[in-house]
């Protein structure tokens, strides 16, 4: 199974999701960071303006409720180490099931600031791409990210959630409207030409307003303002795009503020007391929050939305549940898979620890007083432990494979290979050698306890099928 460490917009307010931000090009950096550890064997890192999380799988197949513990405290150390202490008191963690469940649920954007939002499955597909040129991701933690991504695209097909505008950008967009009321006439001004920016300068100019575009690429805000006719300019000319602006929107992916308070003073002395309206949708924040001090300028960043989000809520609240049904399902059909994969090894290595110990009782009894059978008898006897083997374990195996589907799984695992002293899957055991391996060549093993109780009936049975 795997495990979940991180914050979002739920558990953390905005102060302290910056301080986790990753930029795509430092995944590479945190992944080999927290795989380097023992205990992880498998993680992938999902960064975005509202969560900083990360997924991960521990060292080894069949991994319990221990190892999963252990994996989750590794992140947290990870994570406090690089948000400081402040951090750990907002991080999320789950394992097991509640982890897939909030994998899918994120997959689907039920878990959004923006319920419907489709950005956040191409920003998992991305991070999932990372994880993989890194190669820290593996069997487990591959299928259920393959899944969401599965969930994801079923909850856009099948139901509504994702219809009109649904984003971010669209509600800080509907927020200038609820200010200005119509924006036509009005000047908007774009800092940053990214995804969520282009998204907004769409909706801008639909509603109306002229459009200015400052980014620190001139080419990259060259095409954008090209793209829905509005006016780029240089990166010096921000303070002056202050000044002719009636409404800002930041989204850079700046690790410091870009719109500062001596910028905005500097640009209230030309305004003559015109009010500026910012909204600040970047996480690390783009305006230093202390400009919300000024006189005649007010600043909203993306905790602010919550108002028109829980708006959204309310009314994508039938195809959110839909959505929720196809989150659950397809948790269910994970977690039946990895119990599958539990359980398998299990079974074959009961088959084979059973036929071992038949078998090394048999060889015993050739090398005494059974010494002078021939071949063909000898053969009749390895055929005599395979039906003896099959028939002891007829009962238990047909329960364990029932389980495939029922949480508790994962302890009668754990209790049949304590019981049977089994190898952990992918284990050499000398012990338990191939199923239809000739018992002429078994081994010995010693130390059987309770299972020598079954032999003599075994032994009294072939020795009837000789006649």
């Amino acid at each position: 199974m795997i495990v979940v460490v991180g914050l979002s917009h739920k558990t953390a307010p905005i102060e302290v999701r910056e301080r986790l931000a990753i930029g795509r090009d430092a995944l590479p950096e945190v992944l080999g960071r927290i795989t380097s550890h023992p205990t992880v064997g498998e993680a992938v890192v999902l960064s975005t303006c509202n969560r900083v999380e990360v997924y991960a799988a521990p060292k080894g197949r069949n991994a319990g409720p221990t190892e999963l513990r252990d994996t989750a405290q590794t992140i947290m150390s990870v994570l406090t180490g690089m948000g400081g202490a402040g951090v750990n008191g907002h991080l999320l963690r789950a394992h097991g099931n509640d982890a897939v469940v909030h994998l899918f649920r994120v997959a689907a954007s039920l878990d959004s600031l923006v319920v419907g939002e489709p950005q956040i499955l191409g920003q998992l597909k991305d991070a999932i791409d990372v994880a993989k040129l890194t190669k820290t991701l593996g069997a487990t933690l591959g299928n259920a990210m393959h899944r969401a991504v599965r969930v994801g695209k079923r909850v856009r097909t099948e139901t509504a959630i994702g219809e009109g505008q649904v984003s971010v950008s669209s509600v800080a967009i509907d927020l200038a409207r609820e200010i200005f009321g119509e924006l036509k006439g009005h000047t908007a001004l774009l800092v940053g030409a990214g995804e969520m920016a282009e998204a907004a300068s769409k909706l801008l100019v639909r509603a109306g307003a002229r459009l200015i575009v400052v980014n620190r690429s001139p080419e990259r805000a060259a095409a954008l303002a090209a793209d829905v006719g509005g006016e780029a300019r240089p990166w010096s000319d921000l303070e002056r795009s202050l000044v002719d602006a009636d409404i800002v929107v930041s989204s850079t992916s700046s690790p410091r503020y870009v719109i500062t308070t001596d910028l905005v003073k500097g640009a209230r002395k030309a305004r003559k007391g015109r009010s500026l309206f910012l909204i600040d949708i970047a996480v690390p924040r783009d305006v230093d929050p202390a400009v919300n001090k000024l006189d005649n300028v007010y600043l909203y960043d993306v905790d602010d939305l919550s108002k028109i989000v829980a708006d959204s809520r309310q009314g994508r609240a039938t195809e959110a549940a839909r959505a929720e049904e196809i989150a659950q399902q397809e948790a269910k059909s994970f977690l039946t898979w990895t119990l599958e994969q539990a359980l398998t090894p299990a079974i074959v290595g009961l088959r084979s620890r059973t036929r071992a110990v038949l078998a090394a009782e048999v060889e015993r009894s050739l090398a005494g007083k059974l010494r002078h059978l021939p071949a063909a008898d000898r053969e009749a006897l390895t055929i005599m432990i395979d039906a003896a083997t099959n028939k002891l374990l007829h009962g238990p195996v047909t329960r364990l494979r029932a389980l495939a589907s029922d949480p508790r799984a994962e302890d009668y695992v754990e209790a049949v290979r304590e019981l049977w002293d089994l190898p952990e899957a992918g284990a050499a055991s000398d012990s338990m050698p191939p199923e239809r391996a000739s018992i002429t060549g078994a081994p010995r093993r010693s130390g059987v306890g309770a299972q020598d109780d079954v032999l003599p009936i075994a032994l009294a049975a072939a020795r009837r099928q000789l006649g």
